[in-house]
């Protein structure tokens, strides 16, 4: 009992490690804007659009991953989709440009549909209520972990070697991910995969008029789209606005990357203690991305140092509300329908994940600046936030049968 208690840590350590492999490419792709702009020859909409592309297949893909992950074992799910986003990567390095390298990022989502449900359902299913919101954040701080590396290593790789290099060592990356996970990963002790029928339309349409999943939806695609506009826009803002060198732009965008990861950990472990669920850190979260990305639209957002700090902010709330945020899908959902609820939460960002990258782009191409796009960021937060307030005196769903969890956490 003692050894399976202590093996959840390892759970933790291979899932955080294969969410940061299998996003390590897409997540650079903001990094590389500017060498991706000069070889391909990109306006700042195709480079969001690169970034849609891969997030496009998710749409559907993570409500089929779902299924999958309530009748089959987390280990070869996962893999299986990190495996995909290897090869694809792999493959990419041979394709011809710009409408080569869309088609490999369509193929690059759909391994990485499993990867971010099935992660978070593996740890989710280790941990006790108590320290759950720790765990994910944990394993959400992949994300903005990869993304850090990525940030640091793609720039000098496509900057040395071209784009097509850059590519491949993406592809190697999500390769030791699918590796990793498929050879550590182990079912808690005393759950058994049991087959299940496919999810029934009536409790679809019962999760979507769910107060607190309606809630936990809105402010998840509230802030995801923050983060997508983050994730693209630094480098751009700061070299253009700040008159900060590609390099040192780059840099700027690690650390924010860096703050993510501590906001996730910290806004994640915050809100175990907090005696409202999680809502608290998700609203704290979207009152203080407003407050960061509103001081971008003025004078002093035009200085470095000022617009660095902002980032930095941002980093840390913009990125930092996943981890309480996915923890609240998982207690949200019925303890047999965990997968489903997190693909069906997670499809409804990917729509804007999807839309709001090229749009972004679109916005600053047509005006020639940035304050479009952070004045719409800053509207559909202010929107999700008080949508999300207004249904959060609703019925709060109970917390998780303790069944479930003496069952996923042997001490």
């Amino acid at each position: 009992m003692r050894r399976g208690a202590r093996y959840r840590w390892v759970v933790l350590a291979v899932a955080t490690f294969t969410q940061a492999a299998s996003g390590f490419f897409v997540q650079g792709i903001g990094a590389m804007g500017i060498q991706l702009q000069r070889e391909l020859g990109l306006s700042t909409a195709q480079l969001g659009l690169l970034v849609s592309a891969a997030q496009f297949v998710p749409l559907v893909g993570l409500l089929v991953a779902g299924e999958l992950l309530d009748r089959c074992d987390e280990r070869w799910v996962v893999g299986a989709g990190a495996g995909v986003v290897a090869v694809a990567l792999g493959a990419g390095a041979l394709v011809p440009g710009y409408a080569g390298l869309l088609a490999v990022l369509l193929v690059v989502g759909a391994g990485y549909s499993t990867v971010q449900p099935g992660g978070s359902k593996s740890v989710a299913s280790w941990f006790h209520a108590s320290q759950r919101g720790f765990a994910m954040g944990v394993r959400q701080a992949g994300l903005p972990l990869g993304a850090a590396f990525a940030s640091a290593v793609l720039p000098l790789v496509a900057g040395a070697f071209g784009w097509r290099a850059a590519l491949v060592t993406g592809g190697f990356v999500a390769l030791l991910g699918a590796v990793a996970f498929m050879t550590l990963y182990r079912r808690p002790p005393g759950r058994a995969v049991l087959p299940r029928a496919r999810t029934p339309r009536g409790v679809r349409m019962r999760l979507l008029r769910e107060p607190a999943m309606v809630r936990t939806m809105l402010a998840g695609a509230g802030l995801i789209s923050v983060q997508c506009g983050v994730g693209i826009l630094t480098v751009l803002y700061l070299h253009e606005v700040a008159h900060a060198g590609a390099g040192a732009a780059a840099l700027v965008l690690v650390a924010t990357q860096g703050t993510g990861v501590l906001g996730r950990i910290a806004l994640a472990a915050w809100s175990d203690r907090v005696g409202v669920g999680r809502q608290r850190a998700v609203v704290v979260c979207m009152v203080a991305v407003v407050a960061g990305m509103a001081v971008l639209l003025t004078p002093a957002g035009r200085s470095a140092a000022v617009a660095c700090c902002a980032f930095l902010w941002l980093g840390f709330f913009g990125f930092g509300w996943y981890g309480p945020w996915v923890a609240q899908v998982t207690e949200s959902a019925p303890p047999d329908r965990t997968g489903f609820a997190l693909g069906l939460a997670m499809s409804v960002n990917q729509i804007a994940i999807v839309a709001v990258p090229p749009l972004l782009g679109l916005l600053k191409d047509l005006s020639g600046g940035f304050a479009p796009a952070w004045g719409l960021l800053i509207a559909m937060t202010l929107a999700a936030l008080v949508a999300s307030v207004r249904t959060g005196g609703a019925r709060r769903s109970a917390d998780p049968a303790p069944d479930r969890d003496e069952v996923a956490c042997p001490s």
